[in-house]
């Protein structure tokens, strides 16, 4: 059971349940657990609850188990790496993971007071990551959310690398040293086209699922498959781990890097990404709807003007209460102009 903020900020903290097996639960069983909850509870006297055992070496177990996601060969002697831990999760491990297989590291986001999780620091803000690569003259820099399970990347030059980019070098790289397993990869709604058009290049199928890692690994579990993730940089490579890791993902992309000789601006080479743009339509009094006749109506207009070399989708979050606006195509000025247009009328239908 795990407290946390996930990717948002501290006011927003949580309970996150997992299996045995590291797995999130069944949605049956959230619910179950969320009814009893609601219903009145039988007390004990203190001296019945029972202990609370700490796992004292939990953190050297952890950063093994890390190192041992990768070959034995593996190592990052003469490489800098900037490492934003968001004032999360990864502070305590990340940094020895890096460190323990020889790279040089800088730590920033490794100072949680209970507060600042997720604070200007981390995967949802990556400008600081940026700006510190460029200043250290780093060779790369890495950024988790704050529980650990995102993780965006900043090559030498200071280009951000999302999720659907470290997807494709992770997926390039198992079929060019001849360990992918076969299938597809699994990706979201919202992942890019480029992605799609990229491992249709390798010969590699490509699935869409509705966003949120619980539709990930239930495609990967019916389909067999190793490979799939979000944008966001919530990845999940279930041959080693069967829940998003930042660290482990990281750890697959410096794999290629070292396999292949090359820098991580050189390896993400060969996949073109489509101008996309996001909006977040705040909707008052909470989930608001995509379905009314003016939106679908303009969905529509902004779907001929793209054509056939463009997306258009809207969906209510699931966690804000906001109409998630995205388009994307080839020329970055339309995509922004039929974005801002859209998320007008979204607006106005919800005023």
């Amino acid at each position: 059971i795990v407290i946390s903020a996930s990717h948002n900020p501290y006011y927003d903290n949580g309970i996150k349940f997992f299996s045995a097996q590291g797995t999130k639960l069944p949605r049956s069983v959230e619910e179950a657990i969320e009814a009893q909850l609601e219903e009145e509870m039988t007390t004990v006297d203190s001296a019945a609850l029972g202990k609370a055992i700490r796992v004292a070496d939990a953190p050297g177990r952890y950063i093994e188990f890390c190192k041992s996601t990768v070959s034995s060969d593996m190592i990052l002697n003469g490489l800098k790496i900037v490492i934003d831990c968001a004032h999360g999760a990864t502070y305590h491990v990340a940094p020895s993971v890096f460190r323990e297989l020889g790279a040089e590291v800088v730590e920033i986001g490794v100072e949680p007071n209970g507060l600042n999780i997720n604070l200007d620091h981390g995967a949802l803000h990556p400008a600081l990551l940026q700006q510190q690569v460029l200043v250290h003259q780093a060779d790369l820099g890495i950024a988790f959310d704050g529980d650990g399970d995102r993780v965006v990347m900043v090559d030498h030059d200071g280009y951000i690398l999302d999720g659907d980019e470290l997807i494709y070098i992770i997926a390039k790289h198992d079929i060019s040293n001849q360990s992918w397993q076969g299938g597809g990869v699994v990706g979201t709604v919202m992942s890019n086209l480029g992605l799609e058009q990229a491992l249709g290049k390798l010969g590699i199928e490509f699935l869409r699922v509705p966003v949120g890692d619980r539709h990930i690994m239930s495609a990967l579990k019916e389909s067999d498959w190793h490979l799939g993730g979000e944008p966001s940089g919530h990845i999940v490579c279930s041959h080693v781990a069967l829940s998003g890791d930042g660290i482990i993902t990281a750890l697959q992309v410096l794999s290629a890097m070292q396999d292949e000789k090359r820098t991580l601006a050189e390896i993400r080479q060969g996949m073109h990404k489509y101008p996309q743009v996001l909006l977040n339509v705040p909707v008052l009094g909470g989930r608001g709807s995509v379905e009314k006749p003016v939106i679908t109506a303009t969905i529509k207009q902004v779907e001929q003007a793209l054509g056939q070399s463009g997306r258009v989708l809207l969906r209510s979050s699931g966690t804000e209460p906001v109409i998630r606006v995205m388009v994307e195509g080839e020329n970055t000025a339309q995509v922004e102009a039929l974005a801002q247009q859209l998320a007008q009328v979204v607006q106005e239908a919800h005023g």
